[in-house]
């Protein structure tokens, strides 16, 4: 019997997920104490299907086992020297993942700050940079249920995005059959989204609906 927690996590198309996901809060508890922010961008992953997938063709090793785990397991994995965070989704044996690209600091920014040696928008506009603004340096997380972990999205309170861009997927091979799929979503005009313009940006309601 899959809890609440992991209830939200499955039982609905990924991409609505991963849509549902902009606004909630992502948290870790570290030795610092409670680190985090808002979701303002996510990518969908469809699993052995998607060119763009760990998971594409069917391939399973030791390294991508959480990829096939639980909804709201954690699938924390390693490119190019940096660690990215993925929510597992759907039932367990079914590979597909959210990748959380963008967050928006909102509990102690300044220990977020300290552990990037940056500021502003460049503490987490990505998906390396968000978790090690987090202070996360290891795949000590990976495969653990995230209700139970250090590291957990918040399903309340939630911030509501006042439009949501959907667009491709960011650095795919371009071959890729699924490289233009429209598959990442991101809160309009919110500071902390990868790769936005400054024209593009809402400085003051980044992108939120007033409460």
């Amino acid at each position: 019997m899959l809890s609440k927690y992991q209830q939200f996590f499955t039982g609905r198309p990924t991409v609505t997920i991963a849509r549902d996901l902009l606004g909630r809060q992502l948290t870790y508890a570290g030795p610092r104490g409670v680190v985090g922010g808002w979701i303002v961008e996510t990518e969908a992953y469809l699993g052995e299907a998607d060119s763009g997938s760990h998971a594409f063709g069917g391939r399973r090793t030791g390294y991508t086992a959480a990829l096939y785990g639980n909804p709201g397991d954690i699938y924390l994995y390693q490119i190019r020297g940096h660690y990215c965070f993925d929510v597992v989704v759907q039932p367990a044996g079914v590979p597909q993942g959210i990748l959380i690209r963008g967050l928006e600091p909102a509990h102690q920014p300044e220990v977020m700050a300290a552990n990037r040696h940056q500021r502003g928008r460049l503490i987490s506009n990505g998906p390396a940079k968000l978790v090690e603004a987090l202070g996360i340096h290891s795949r000590a997380l990976d495969g653990q249920p995230m209700e139970t972990s250090p590291l957990q999205v918040q399903l309340q309170p939630r911030n509501i995005p006042r439009e949501i861009i959907t667009t491709a997927r960011v650095g795919l091979n371009p071959t890729g059959k699924d490289s233009a799929a429209p598959q990442r979503f991101y809160v309009a005009g919110n500071p902390f989204v990868s790769g936005l313009r400054k024209r593009e940006l809402d400085l003051e309601g980044r992108g939120w609906l007033p409460s």
